[in-house]
C-alpha cells in the first residue's frame, strides 16, 4: 500500500504585520511551515492591493524557505521576470487571468520557475486539462480570491477530487494545493480530497498555542481519519 504524501504547509503572509514582515517570516520559518506564499493583488484581477516584486526581494535573503507567487492580477505577463528575479520559485497565475495560458506557463519556464495556475471557485477543470504538461503546480481555490479570514467553501473538494482523478490518470508530477479558509477542521477534508499542499493565513497567525503549535495542528489535521 502507497504512503500519503506528507502534506505540505504554505504560509500566506496576507495577514501577517508589515511593519514586521522580516520577523514574521522568521517566525514562520522557526515554527516550521514549508514554503511561504506571497498573495500578489492589482486593484484590478481583486478588489484589493497588496506586494511588489520589491517587497519580495527585500525579504528574500532572510530565510531558507521556497517563495511562492500567487498572481491575481489581470495581466501577469509583463512583470513575470520581476517575481523570479525577486526570488519565487514558483509562480502562480490565474487561468481566468490569462489570454494565452500555454504562452504564459511556457514563459515561466524559461524564466527558470516552477509554474502554477490557480483555478477560481467558479472556472472548472477543463480550464487547464491541455495545459497539464506544462504545470508543476494546480491551485484550487477554495474561496473567492481578494481578501483572508473567508469561510472554507466545502462544495469546493468534489473539484479537489477530480482535480486529483486527472492528474494521477495523466501521470503528471503536478502538486495539488488548496488555499483559502484552510485551518485545522477544513484541512482534513480536503486533504481526504486529494490535496496534498495546504496554504493557510490566519489559522497560523491567530488562534490558540504558538505559530509552532498551529503549523503542527494543521500537519496533524491534514493526516488524520475521518471521523463520524
Amino acid at each position: 500500500m502507497a504512503v500519503p504524501p506528507q502534506p505540505t504547509i504554505v504560509a500566506s503572509v496576507l495577514p501577517a504585520n508589515y511593519a514586521d514582515l522580516g520577523g514574521q517570516l522568521l517566525e514562520l520559518e522557526k515554527a516550521g511551515v514549508d514554503r511561504v506564499q506571497w498573495d500578489v493583488m492589482d486593484g484590478r484581477f481583486v478588489p484589493n492591493l497588496t506586494f511588489g516584486p520589491d517587497v519580495i526581494a527585500a525579504t528574500r535573503g532572510l530565510v531558507d524557505l521556497g517563495f511562492e507567487a500567487h498572481l491575481m492580477v489581470e495581466d501577469p505577463d509583463p512583470m513575470l521576470p520581476r517575481w523570479v528575479e525577486a526570488g519565487c520559485g514558483i509562480v502562480i497565475v490565474h487561468a481566468e487571468a490569462c489570454l494565452h495560458l500555454h504562452r504564459t506557463l511556457g514563459r515561466i519556464k524559461e524564466l527558470g520557475a516552477r509554474t502554477g495556475v490557480a483555478l477560481n471557485p467558479a472556472t472548472p477543470l477543463a480550464a487547464v486539462e491541455n495545459v497539464l504538461d506544462l504545470v508543476d503546480l494546480l491551485l484550487v481555490m477554495t474561496v473567492n480570491p481578494g481578501f483572508g479570514g473567508q469561510r472554507y467553501l466545502a462544495s469546493m473538494e468534489p473539484k479537489i477530487a477530480a482535480a486529483r482523478t486527472l492528474i494521477d490518470a495523466r501521470g503528471h508530477d503536478i502538486e495539488l494545493e488548496v488555499d483559502g479558509g484552510i485551518a485545522r477542521d477544513t484541512i482534513g477534508a480536503a486533504a481526504r480530497a486529494g490535496a496534498t499542499v495546504f496554504c493557510a493565513g490566519s489559522a497560523l497567525f491567530t488562534g490558540p498555542g504558538s505559530m509552532a503549535d498551529r503549523v503542527a495542528a494543521l500537519r496533524a489535521g491534514a493526516t488524520a481519519e475521518e471521523t463520524e
